[in-house]
């Protein structure tokens, strides 16, 4: 099993931000609706494939991406044309500046957006330095004379911007370069695990929910909405969070080290009986792991707290650089991780599920 290369340009080249997940949600209904029995939508957005198990005792096990990457919506436009944003998701303003994105219009047009700063020279020229900028006042400029032809192209408050970039293998040929590796990762997850049940006609000891929310980049939105509807008995993320290896050799999270076994983050503390049917099922498995104690969330932080509660956990990798335009992640912690949610949806039956179940 080797994740193949187009695969991942295709789907971290499409452009869908927090709240307007819709070229997500078109990609993920035209991948999983041959896999799965039935799709369902909830009323934010969110997309997922059922595979219905016929015994009513069959657990119900949810696996769930999210659709969002970080982006902007334009909240000003200048007298000169310029324009002003606010963030959708969290962004490092360091990582913003001299960066070319995409702002889509009202129409469904889409233009090309640079963002700029002071020049060196002109910070020369009146005797300052470099500042941290804030995101408000990070100017976004596509060129236009004044305002007035800024509207004319039909740019508004509330458009959005993405970043716009091109997917490559490094040379070494064993990782990629690309931005939205969070949370594509999730989504390509998720097709690859309903396309492979499919081709192998697995029958699973469950009845599978599989799919993305919306709007996790801002707050974990989606997942209260479609946990609330899908109401599982156990709950997966599959997410992508920050490796840490460039920065502390010491810290969590190292490309090709394999899938992340996510203790501890603030808004999520895995149970015991999650944390035992993991180890057993990857050591079982041979699957590669290592532990990681997040500073983040994913949507496990908010589906736990759902319903009468719904003991949750991530699948993840972890890549350089995320919430950027230019992250780096490693193919062979993909495969890794894909193996090892193939093996836990092929093991909850009625009797593993109940055991993660009991106090």
């Amino acid at each position: 099993m080797t994740i193949t290369f187009d695969k991942i340009k295709e789907i971290t080249e499409i452009q869908a931000t927090s709240g307007f997940e819709q070229p997500m949600r078109d990609f993920m209904r035209n991948k999983i609706t041959p896999h799965v029995d039935h799709v369902e939508t909830d009323g934010l957005g969110g997309i997922f494939g059922i595979k219905e198990n016929a015994d009513t005792n069959a657990p119900r096990i949810m696996v769930a991406a999210h659709m969002d990457e970080v982006g902007f919506m334009v909240s000003t436009i200048k007298p000169d044309g310029t324009l002003r944003v606010v963030p959708l998701g969290g962004w490092n303003p360091l990582v913003i500046s001299a960066q070319r994105f995409t702002l889509f219009t009202r129409n469904g047009s889409k233009l090309p957006v640079i963002t700029g700063g002071i020049p060196p020279h002109l910070l020369r020229a009146a005797g300052g330095t470099p500042a941290m900028p804030k995101v408000e006042d990070i100017i976004f400029d596509a060129g236009f004379a004044d305002r007035a032809e800024a509207e004319r192209y039909d740019v508004h408050p509330g458009a959005i911007i993405v970043p716009e970039t091109q997917t490559i293998l490094t040379a070494n040929q064993k990782n990629v370069i690309s931005k939205s590796w969070d949370n594509r990762y999730g989504c390509l997850m998720v097709t690859e695990l309903l396309e492979h049940l499919t081709s192998t006609n697995t029958h699973l000891p469950n009845t599978l929910i599989a799919g993305a929310n919306v709007q996790e980049e801002v707050g974990l939105r989606g997942a209260h909405v479609s946990t609330t509807k899908f109401d599982p008995e156990l709950f997966f993320a599959v997410d992508c969070s920050p490796a840490q290896d460039t920065f502390d050799a010491s810290a969590d999270g190292h490309i090709g080290n394999g899938t992340l076994l996510r203790i501890f983050d603030p808004g999520h503390i895995m149970l015991p009986n999650m944390r035992d049917f993991l180890l057993d099922t990857a050591e079982t498995a041979g699957v590669k792991y290592q532990y990681y104690v997040s500073k983040g969330g994913t949507d496990a932080g908010a589906a736990h707290l759902k319903n009468a509660g719904i003991p949750s956990t991530t699948i993840g990798v972890c890549a350089r650089y995320i919430h950027s335009h230019q992250t780096l992640f490693s193919l062979e912690d993909f495969d890794t991780a894909q193996a090892f949610l193939r093996e836990i949806v092929t093991t909850l039956d009625r009797g593993t599920v109940d055991e993660i179940l009991k106090y």
